[in-house]
């Protein structure tokens, strides 16, 4: 048996060193390897289960000298045990020995929230002062973390949310931690007509977001549809909005796009550009105040396995910590 042992890193563990600006970081840093094509990642793959699905998705970053695969599940009916649960799993690309073993759920919020606050970064009008959350999840919490410090310029959050109290709690949560003026909206409409940048985090598969509502110059961040029948938005907002996706082959099947690309509503031209081309300055995003712009994100493994890196190496270098290991081999 080889001395070399795996380490096995919990949630707790790896929110006890890493914060949504590392997210950040590491996303922001995930998305320059991709857009210099400086990453190996097949699109994600889905095994569609009878109460929810399960979603691989693995990734080599040569100049970070890791690969690793994500492996997470949707099951939106559990409720002794997390609807979305991950683990991620490090791998020494020399000889295919994992290193690391861990909880990938902590990494997948953070990751995703980071997400949006780097495109918002991007692709939002700088003088930005109201976001708005459609769907008051826990995702909408690390989206807010994420663009308080991405979008300095924020200083109101409305909200609207089907269960009030979910409402409320994101309201308190934003005015107790970030001292933020807030408002529960008694509808989606009146979120937009006050949104600078509107964040969607919703499962639904209906658009709930009508292209009248959209005041030129708002940014969307489309969070919600992460699976193949997902939709959140008027098609008619993607039609005249400066549209970035995170990949084309995951956002074409399971993204924002997805259901307007398959009843032939929207074409692969009408979308600008991905992330990275953005991120690298390829391409453009906002042209004008008066743009609509979109960034539809579905997540991307290089995102999890860049902020997952970032955390295993903070942890195995902090002065006594001492981590659970196994010797499975």
């Amino acid at each position: 048996m080889s001395d070399r042992t795996t380490a096995i890193l919990t949630g707790e563990e790896i929110a006890a060193v890493f914060d949504m600006t590392d997210a950040i970081e590491g996303v922001r840093n995930a998305f320059i390897l991709y857009g210099r094509g400086e990453v190996q990642m097949p699109p994600k793959v889905y095994m569609i289960f009878e109460k929810g699905d399960l979603r691989t998705m693995p990734v080599y970053l040569p100049t970070m000298g890791i690969a690793g695969v994500k492996n997470v599940n949707v099951h939106p009916a559990n409720t002794d045990i997390p609807p979305v649960m991950a683990t991620i799993t490090l791998v020494d690309p020399e000889d295919g020995f994992p290193v690391a073993v861990m909880d990938g759920t902590y990494i997948t919020n953070m990751r995703t929230g980071a997400a949006g606050g780097v495109a918002a970064g991007l692709l939002a009008r700088p003088e930005s002062e109201v976001v708005g959350f459609v769907g008051c999840g826990h995702q909408a919490h690390t989206q807010l973390d994420a663009l308080i410090i991405t979008m300095s310029s924020l200083r109101r959050v409305v909200v609207f949310d089907p269960v009030r109290a979910v409402a409320e709690d994101l309201c308190d949560r934003a005015a107790a931690k970030y001292a933020m003026d807030t408002a529960v909206a008694g509808s989606i409409e009146e979120v937009c007509a006050a949104a600078d940048i509107l964040t969607m985090t919703t499962p639904v598969r209906k658009p709930i977001v009508q292209d009248a509502w959209v005041r030129p110059g708002t940014h969307i961040n489309a969070i919600g549809a992460d699976a193949e029948g997902k939709e959140e938005l008027d098609p008619a907002i993607l039609k005249r909005a400066r549209v970035v996706i995170d990949n084309w082959e995951q956002a074409s099947h399971s993204g924002e796009i997805n259901v307007p690309l398959a009843k032939g509503l929207l074409k692969r031209d009408d979308i600008v550009c991905d992330i990275g081309q953005l991120i690298t300055e390829k391409k453009a995003g906002r042209l004008s105040p008066e743009d609509i712009t979109v960034f539809d994100s579905t997540g991307l493994a290089v995102q999890d396995v860049a902020c997952a890196v970032a955390a295993y190496r903070k942890l195995i270098g902090g002065e006594g910590t001492k981590l659970k290991t196994v010797a499975f081999f």
